[in-house]
């Protein structure tokens, strides 16, 4: 994955399972905080990660035109900050990768999956708060 230095905006190649890690920027020697917010994911990002994290990752299948979906993305965002180090956090949009949702039986969405060395460990669709979020991966770990 690709993210860019916050000191001198360089991008830097971050291996899946270096993402919950802090890490240095190869330019500037900056600091690289752990990844604190949701990853928005395709497939091939979702196989990266899913399969490289040394973390539990919780995946968030949503769609823009779900309301409820809405409502969950700041318990999303704030379960990502809260875990940052401990875990990753990715937004799959079902809109734009179904292929994705298929794999893990999406019907209804907002849809919560924990998964931990590539298998499930949890999952539960409909809205839930960051505290429910948060201890799923902690149960995960």
């Amino acid at each position: 994955m690709i993210r860019a230095c916050p000191f001198c905006h360089k991008p830097n190649r971050i291996p899946a399972k270096h993402l919950a890690s802090a890490g240095r920027c190869g330019a500037c020697k900056g600091e690289l905080a752990p990844v604190a917010e949701p990853i928005d994911a395709d497939a091939a990002t979702f196989d990266e990660i899913v399969q490289g994290a040394s973390v539990p990752v919780l995946v968030d299948f949503w769609a823009d035109w779900c309301g409820p979906c809405r409502t969950a993305a700041p318990e999303v965002k704030r379960a990502a900050h809260d875990t940052a180090g401990r875990a990753l956090v990715l937004k799959v949009d079902t809109e734009r990768h179904p292929e994705v949702a298929a794999r893990y039986g999406v019907r209804s969405i907002p849809n919560f999956v924990v998964l931990r060395g590539g298998r499930v460990v949890q999952q539960q669709a409909g809205v839930v708060p960051h505290t429910q979020l948060v201890a799923w991966l902690a149960r995960a770990t």
